[in-house]
């Protein structure tokens, strides 16, 4: 059973962590014309919106309530309250998101009196939708405040099958897909195709894909999101056949929306490496009743072709580790599934979820007990974030950026991870980099019998004369 060892600093060194503010806020971005309303100061939304830019190298809708020192004292609800009513009559979003921040939190702000206090005070607002969700950043990391939105989201706007009329298994191709935040918007757009293959419509809970997959729109600009699930879509979550759970962090929202809906559902810890992907299919088989399509068969064949070729170098191969739980997860068995070894794991948070990760223990901290643990067990290839780039330097390994945020170099955010070809793909990056350090490669073999001298290299010929490279016999 994989240790987990709790941290023991008074601080953070290096931190690893994104905050759950921001993951939150990223779960808002997945769904047409929303904006997140961050409660907290001015800095805390600039701070989160530097974040998305460098990442995404998108322009990221996002608004704060601009607490002050005045309304720290004396109380913070009215912003809220007036923030609301502004963007609902400038902008008239579908959907409006208030995550709340550390400070909001400390200062023992109450978001949903203030939501409240909102819908009493401007009833002509009642048709858009506003969602408070508590992330203070001072607990959490980006992908439990992601989790959390998406839970709040369900809970706020999903009816209930009776009220709604509802009836599971109505429309009979739809699949509900809850992903969790590990997900990139390249792998949802890789998950859809998946699914697309065997005639089902998939409706993603969020959908980033469809948002902040790096597409030029039709406006020059747009306060809100340009993309991403249509929220009337959530209206009818009741009638799909079946709803599809990725990522071990998502179990909660899950819960919900299956109370809820009384839909079926399938639950996946992660899409990486052969067995993981080989479930996925295996239930599109059986939801849909379909067979495999051909062209997924192939994707399935080259993949194992990879696994052979990238033998050499990442069997026994020491890799260290630093992510977020589901991301973590699937690394290390997906690794684990080739030979490789997870010989340092490093999460920002404590979850139960880390029992599955495959690995003798994972330690709850920073960048710097990363360092220390890959430095003590002889780490070859670290994988974290861009966070994790000095780290990688003062160890003098190389480093496969993954996770959130990349921000030194353009296209992270489209990288696909999941499903064959993206296994595929992250076994050549893996592999090509084990062939930097000369792993899995035949060394030039050299003679004991040969010599040198100054000025040129003594060869033996046949006969047992010494022939040096000037031609000269002795």
């Amino acid at each position: 059973m994989t240790e987990i060892i709790k941290r023991k600093k008074a601080l953070s060194v290096s931190p690893l962590k994104a905050s759950q503010t921001i993951g939150a806020a990223l779960a808002f971005l997945g769904f047409r014309r929303a904006i997140p309303m961050l409660h907290g100061s001015q800095g805390c939304t600039a701070f989160g919106k530097v974040f998305f830019v460098r990442h995404f190298r998108e322009p990221i809708p996002l608004q704060t309530t601009a607490m002050d020192q005045i309304t720290t004292v004396m109380g913070s609800e009215d912003s809220v309250v007036e923030g609301l009513k502004t963007i609902s009559e400038k902008n008239k979003p579908s959907l409006l998101g208030v995550p709340t921040t550390g400070l909001s939190e400390t200062q023992g702000s109450d978001v949903n009196m203030a939501v409240k206090d909102f819908r009493r005070k401007y009833p002509q607002f009642d048709a858009i939708p506003v969602v408070a969700v508590s992330t203070p950043d001072y607990s959490g990391c980006l992908e439990t405040g992601f989790a959390k939105a998406v839970d709040e989201i369900i809970k706020t706007l999903v009816p209930k099958a009776n009220d709604a009329g509802t009836q599971p298994g109505r429309r009979k191709r739809q699949v509900n897909v809850l992903v969790g935040s590990f997900l990139t918007p390249g792998d949802l757009e890789e998950l859809k195709e998946m699914i697309e293959a065997f005639g089902l419509r998939p409706v993603l809970v969020p959908d980033l894909s469809d948002s902040l997959d790096g597409h030029l729109g039709e406006q020059d600009f747009s306060p809100l999101t340009i993309g991403g699930t249509d929220v009337s879509e959530l209206l009818a979550l009741g009638d799909a056949v079946a709803t599809l759970v990725v990522g071990a962090s998502m179990q909660k929202a899950a819960d919900s929306l299956k109370a809820l809906t009384g839909v079926p559902d399938y639950r996946f810890d992660h899409l990486m490496g052969l067995d993981a992907v080989d479930g996925l299919i295996d239930t599109l088989h059986r939801i849909s009743g379909e067979p495999v399509p051909a062209k997924l068969e192939r994707q399935r064949a080259q993949l194992q072709d990879a696994m052979l070729d990238c033998h050499f170098m990442l069997g026994m191969s020491r890799i260290a580790i630093a992510a977020d739980p589901d991301l973590l997860i699937g690394f290390s068995q997906m690794l684990a599934g080739v030979g490789a070894e997870t010989v340092a794991a490093v999460s920002p948070i404590g979850t139960s979820t880390l029992q599955l990760v495959e690995t003798e223990a994972v330690k709850v901290g920073d960048l710097e007990d990363l360092e220390m643990l890959a430095r003590d067990n002889r780490a070859e290839v670290l994988i974290a974030n861009s966070h994790g780039v000095e780290s990688a330097a003062r160890l003098g390994i190389p480093l496969l950026r993954a996770g959130f945020p990349q921000y030194d170099l353009v296209g992270g955010y489209q990288k696909v991870w999941i499903g064959y070809r993206g296994t595929r793909q992250v076994l050549f990056d893996l592999a090509n980099i084990m062939l930097s350090l000369e792993k899995g490669e035949i060394h030039a073999y050299r003679s004991i019998y040969a010599q040198k001298t100054d000025d040129s290299e003594i060869l033996f010929n046949e006969s047992g004369a010494t022939t040096s490279a000037r031609g000269m016999q002795h």
